[in-house]
């Protein structure tokens, strides 16, 4: 009898050999939307002006895949109390930058048709609050094709890296986790994919793909490749 995988291992099939998933559960940002670097521009400028100097680039370093209210206490702690209106204010201002200068990831948009057109339900679950999650859905034209399968962190008790954001997203795509792939870019979410019990693969652009490889995730380099990956068809 071969001996257990360690905690955490995971073994899968080669990619030509890997079975279609029942659910295909998308990050939002660098991911499908291209935003990382317009989020955190607007972010860094905020806080360089409340006196903790940050460029877009540390910003995302800083806060990647965290939600808003697990920003709150990290950035207080460098600035003092916040003003009330701060996450609103600074939600409107990016979504109205996303929806002026948003674009896709390259390779996002054809996979994701990919994957509907195979008639693999699929659903998008993100840290974002909700009105900037629907302004980058519809600034990509993609909103009609998860209808109704779209989730914030406003959306469920806890934010990523828990994971009950990718739970209600299998939910709603009629699915057991165990049979969804989540597609990340980030170790929050990872994180939060593995903890939900789903296969994570985790794009490389900003995080390393042997950190992904050290806490199961399956790293890949680019969008383009998710359709083989997912055993679809060419």
């Amino acid at each position: 009898m071969p001996a257990p995988a360690p905690c955490g291992a995971r073994h899968r099939p080669a990619p030509d050999r890997v079975a279609p998933p029942a659910a295909v559960l998308f990050d939002c940002d660098g991911v499908l939307a291209d935003s990382e670097g317009l989020v955190n521009a607007i972010v860094a400028a905020d806080l360089t002006a409340r006196g903790w100097r940050l460029t877009a680039d540390q910003c995302r370093e800083t806060f990647l895949g965290m939600a808003v209210t697990a920003m709150l206490p990290v950035i207080e702690s460098r600035v003092g109390l916040l003003p009330a209106d701060w996450v609103p204010r600074i939600s409107r201002e990016i979504a109205t930058m996303v929806s002026a200068a948003l674009e896709p990831i390259p390779g996002a948009l054809p996979a994701l048709r990919a994957v509907a057109a195979a008639g693999i339900p699929v659903a998008v679950a993100s840290n974002s609050m909700r009105w900037e999650l629907t302004a980058k859905l519809e600034r990509l034209g993609i909103a009609a094709l998860v209808d109704g399968r779209v989730f914030s962190f406003e959306d469920v008790p806890r934010p990523k890296p828990a994971p009950d954001i990718y739970l209600a997203a299998a939910r709603a795509c009629g699915a057991s986790p165990a049979d969804c792939v989540v597609v990340e870019d980030s170790l929050l979410g990872a994180e939060a994919g593995i903890a939900a019990g789903c296969r994570v693969l985790g794009l490389t652009g900003g995080t390393d793909a042997a950190v992904f490889q050290a806490m199961g995730a399956e790293p890949f380099a680019a969008m383009a490749a998710l359709p083989a990956l997912l055993g679809l068809r060419a």
